[in-house]
């Protein structure tokens, strides 16, 4: 078989131009495109993964911040927890010194309610007394009550000596005006002359006296001059007596507070009772009353 190399020759050059031609308008193009899209793919994977790191760190501040909340709260929650304790406490102790306010100013009324009554049944004892004892008198004697209160305050002056005498008769050289003389009722001339003269026996002097009638005497007769004073008046038994029934009171106010405790047996309880309400003794001059 013979060969045409023309022909071959021919091929080969076609084939040459072909894969040439291919190459130039295809093939290349191809890889062209081929690289691109690789590029292309690379870019957007690099993309993809800038956005997930991305993501991932605006997840992590997120987490953070969220973590940051939470530490808020809990620190706002703590604060407000103690600020409501504390407004509670304040409250709580401004309506406990209101109340101790309350109960302060109620047992001041108590109190003085307790001292008005006191001394309105004082004033009654004192004027019930006085009244009896003037009726008992006037029923027993000839003389009236005030004689007898006047003979009581002269026996006091003409009896004072001492330290006493030396003071009141200084009062009477330093006072400026003449001295008072001070009575629950208004002393006729007669019992007047008298005080008078016991006045003047006394300091061995003319002694100037203003007499007064002053109803809360309560019975009493009343030498005053200089801040020096002798007094003579019912009122001193009545103290004593007042003294009396206020100690007998305290010991029975004992007992009751105790009665839960260890009660006091009935026999103890009268002996004090009697102890306490014996009054005081009054001066010799002052029995007769």
């Amino acid at each position: 078989m013979l060969i045409d190399w023309f022909t071959v020759g021919a091929q080969a050059l076609n084939f040459i131009i072909l894969v040439w031609l291919l190459k130039r308008f295809l093939y290349k193009p191809i890889l062209n495109a081929v690289d691109a899209r690789e590029k292309r793919i690379a870019a957007e994977l690099a993309d993809a993964d800038a956005k997930k790191a991305e993501a991932q760190k605006e997840s992590d501040d997120y987490q953070h911040k969220n973590e940051e909340f939470d530490r808020q709260r809990a620190a706002l929650l703590r604060k407000a927890t103690d600020e409501a304790k504390a407004e509670r406490q304040r409250l709580l102790d401004d309506a406990r010194k209101a109340a101790d306010a309350l109960s302060a100013k109620r047992q001041e009324a108590l109190q003085s309610e307790v001292q008005n009554l006191n001394q309105a049944i004082r004033r009654r004892t004192q004027h019930e007394v006085f009244a009896i004892a003037r009726k008992a008198l006037t029923d027993l004697a000839t003389a009236s009550l005030e004689e007898r209160m006047t003979e009581a305050f002269i026996r006091r002056v003409r009896k004072i000596d001492g330290k006493v005498k030396e003071g009141i008769a200084a009062g009477l050289k330093a006072a400026s005006g003449p001295a008072v003389v001070r009575s629950a009722f208004d002393l006729p001339e007669v019992q007047r002359a008298a005080i008078q003269a016991a006045l003047n026996e006394t300091f061995s002097a003319e002694v100037p006296v203003r007499f007064e009638t002053a109803p809360d005497l309560i019975s009493g007769i009343e030498f005053t001059t200089n801040g020096q004073k002798i007094a003579w008046s019912i009122a001193d038994y009545l103290a004593s007596l007042e003294k009396g029934v206020g100690e007998l009171l305290k010991e029975r106010d004992k007992p009751e507070a105790k009665a839960e405790s260890k009660p006091e047996p009935k026999v103890t309880t009268k002996t004090k009772a009697k102890t306490a309400f014996k009054p005081e003794q009054p001066e010799p001059e002052t029995k007769r009353l």
